[in-house]
């Protein structure tokens, strides 16, 4: 394997290249662009979880001074889309089915007379029965919220490997529970929007989405047109963790009025419609699990039973229901596994996407399960994992090929960060210690058969490099990272690299943010259109310096004779050489890159993924008896994301992502009342704060190196959320003796459970 190197610009601290846009105001987000004659669109949204539309008389709000359009289904082809299951419309075609579906919209001169108008359509609704729990939906006789899918099933997961009856009779332990979890919302600061234009049977649409090109494609599914008839660009990104990845209908809706009206329509979700229906919030789930294992540690045997909550419509809820069924077989060494999943539609929020994708819900389960068996085997949890922790060479049941691995590294740099031992062997009354593992992909083949990325490199006459790619900037710092590459590979100052706006009719194709797979797959893609353009940069510069090609080198964009480095000439001089002659080209180069793995087949087996990164984590809590308050004191996290292109922004979505694993552990819960979010708002939501964060935060990265990833690196950003949640209820138990098994860990659970133990 090859091993980590000492580079000029990779692994630098190194500041954001739309850093500056961003904190002088320059960037602009979809709020920020104005185009001439711009409306304002407003969504008319269903009051019912599940009801039929008898009427609409949109007449009243057609004929209020200001209004310039209104839409209805009747307005659109009546066209399903969706991600993987085409079972939703861009506006309620017959029946609504949860509380917030889109019924109608207006465009109007102004947002109040929008408003204005949405309350003068009149709806005639006939009420129809709804079922909101998975399980009660999954019932003979429940209300049927889909034509054609029994029993409210959307998809089910059956999968065998080995023997499992047989492993858990030769198992010495057998351990069991079940374990729920709930929605999380993407809670980013800018929620969903975009401005919608359309010229001459083409569609513009300005979004904030992570993922240009599959927008663009359920976009045109959804009109009716060919994708070539619809451009979207991306505006600027306020967050996203994958609840802006065009699952929601708001862009849709816009273009539909934009065309209608024949002027730009914006539509931006109110804080309110972004809780009732426009990031899909992560799909709760219900775990039963069982695991077998020997008196050594060892495991034999698991077996899994998922029912997910899939809301109204499927979005990505059915990939995130395989991760949480499947992907964490590849974290430890399984050998005899039995899976059964359901994914079952409600009359709830649409659910999806969300940073871990299915991990943080598994992970919940499996890890506490793990420290269960950890108690009763006499073994310390810590240990437990090591023994069970996989290796490089690893393949799971499912035929995930293990390539880099530093799992174990993560456990041992976790137990030191945190001082486990110590703490262990001195122990403070109400104090505890947990911890957990995970596995992420570094992309995922589930789209078309295709995990690649395409990329352009350019070097200008004056020796500036552009990129152009589209993979986009989601907040994530992706720009800079693909900037550090290309830089690297080219031998040029990183101030000499920009990259374009992610824009599809600039930029060739990429599949966008997600799946942790930008800065391995993107970044791939660009290293090979950078070398291909340092080649012919070369091939000139080796006349002019009358040397080989191969004896060539390239440093802060200095091109010079390897060993004679005062023979040298800039990039810029390569540049304009090549162009300015009888014949002469411009030093442009096309990169590509498709992942090492396979599309799953229909028993989920298969690599699916080109690398996979990994993690632990371990956390110190303290709980106090009186009130079931829980502190964190004390966590630790460590990665195996291979090589660190920039320090300051992987330590970044190491500390975001705990942010985010400890709402999701302990503030982030949402009642809901016949269907609908009681308090869709953050008066209700809360979000965790800085009083919430440890008083004490350790991270570190594993010295790893995948060999496929380009200078050795692979995923980070979703890591850091998957087993915070278990590793703070480990500890809980540790410090009190009791388990909380449903999300989140709120005072009063801790309090009752303390009661009920010591009753």
């Amino acid at each position: 394997m090859a091993t980590a190197q000492t580079y000029s610009v990779i692994g630098q601290r190194v500041n954001r290249t739309e850093g500056y846009g961003k904190v002088s105001g320059e960037t602009k987000y979809i709020a920020d662009i104005l185009l001439v004659g711009m409306l304002h669109g407003k969504i008319l949204r269903s009051p019912y979880p599940h009801a039929r539309i008898l009427s609409i008389d949109t007449s009243k709000a057609e004929r209020l001074p200001g209004v310039r359009a209104v839409v209805t289904a009747d307005d659109t082809i009546k066209q399903g889309w969706g991600a993987f299951l085409q079972d939703q419309y861009p506006l309620t075609v017959g029946v609504a089915r949860y509380v917030g579906d889109e019924v109608a919209a207006v465009a109007a001169v102004d947002e109040a007379t929008a408003q204005e108008a949405l309350e003068l359509i009149d709806v005639e609704w006939e009420e129809l029965p709804a079922v909101f729990d998975p399980e009660e939906a999954m019932q003979e006789g429940a209300p049927l919220i889909h034509a054609g899918k029994e029993r409210n099933i959307a998809i089910k997961i059956d999968v065998e490997r080995g023997d499992v009856d047989r492993a858990f009779a030769e198992s010495d332990l057998v351990v069991e529970d079940t374990f729920q979890s709930m929605h999380q919302w993407h809670c980013a600061i800018e929620t969903i929007g975009s401005v919608a234009e359309y010229s001459h049977g083409k569609y513009t649409i300005h979004m904030n989405t992570s993922t240009i090109y599959m927008a663009r494609g359920r976009i045109a599914t959804a009109l009716g047109v060919s994708e070539a008839d619809v451009r979207i660009v991306q505006s600027g990104v306020g967050g996203a963790f994958g609840g802006k990845s065009c699952d929601d209908n708001n862009a849709i809706v816009a273009a539909l009025l934009a065309k209608k009206a024949q002027r730009p329509v914006r539509i931006i979700n109110t804080r309110d419609e972004e809780f009732l229906a426009g990031s899909r919030p992560r799909v709760p789930m219900k775990i039963w699990i069982k695991m077998g294992f020997m008196t050594d540690g060892r495991i034999r045997a698991k077996q899994i039973r998922v029912v997910a909550d899939n809301g109204a419509y499927s979005g990505k809820a059915p990939a995130v229901t395989g991760v949480a069924a499947l992907r964490h077989d590849t974290a430890y060494r399984f050998t005899d596994v039995k899976t059964e999943a359901y994914l079952v539609y409600t009359n709830k929020i649409p659910t999806g996407a969300f940073r871990g994708f299915g991990n943080p819900s598994a992970e919940w389960a499996l890890e506490q399960l793990m420290d269960i068996a950890a108690d009763k085997l006499g073994i310390d949890p810590i240990d437990l994992a090591r023994i069970n922790a996989v290796e490089a060479g690893y393949v799971s049941p499912h035929g995930n090929r293990v390539g880099s691995c530093e799992l174990i590294q993560c456990i041992d740099k976790v137990e030191e960060l945190i001082g486990w031992k110590e703490k262990r062997a001195n122990r403070v009354p109400y104090r505890g210690l947990g911890m957990g593992c995970t596995v992420h992909v570094s992309g995922k083949r589930h789209f078309m058969d295709y995990d690649g990325a395409t990329a352009t490199v350019k070097v200008n006459e004056d020796g500036k490099v552009y990129i152009l790619s589209g993979e986009g900037e989601g907040g994530q710092g992706i720009y800079t990272v693909l900037c550090m590459i290309a830089a690297e590979e080219l031998g040029v100052p990183l101030e000499e690299v920009s990259i374009s706006q992610a824009d599809t009719d600039v930029n060739t194709f990429c599949l966008g943010a997600f799946g942790s797979r930008v800065t391995y797959v993107a970044g791939n893609a660009v290293r090979d259109a950078a070398a291909k353009a340092r080649q012919q940069l070369f091939e000139e510069a080796s006349h002019l310096l009358e040397a080989d090609a191969e004896e060539l080198g390239s440093k802060d964009g200095r091109i010079f004779v390897k060993g004679s480095e005062s023979r040298y000439i800039t990039v810029a001089d390569a540049a304009r050489a090549r162009l300015f002659r009888r014949g002469g080209a411009p030093i442009i180069a096309f990169g590509s890159f498709d992942a090492d793995s396979v599309m799953q087949d229909d028993t989920r087996y298969g690599n699916e993924s080109g690398g996979y990164n990994f993690g632990c984590q371990a956390a110190e809590v303290e709980v106090d008896p009186e009130t079931g308050q829980v502190r964190v004191l004390h966590y630790a996290s460590v990665a195996d994301c291979g090589t660190v292109i920039n320090p300051i922004g992987a330590e970044g979505q190491v500390d975001g992502a705990l942010a985010q694993g400890i709402g999701y552990a302990m503030t982030e819960g949402m009642t809901f009342e016949d269907g609908r979010p009681s308090e869709p708002n953050f008066s209700g939501y809360r979000i965790p704060s800085m009083r919430d964060m440890p008083r004490k935060l350790s991270s570190a990265f594993a010295d790893s190196y995948e060999p496929t990833g380009p200078f050795g690196a692979k995923g980070l950003g979703e890591l850091g959320t998957d087993p915070t949640a278990a590793a703070i209820s480990n500890a809980i138990f540790d410090a009190v003796g009791v388990r909380i098994k449903t999300l989140p860990i709120t005072p009063e659970k801790v309090l009752r459970a303390i009661q009920e133990k010591d009753a």
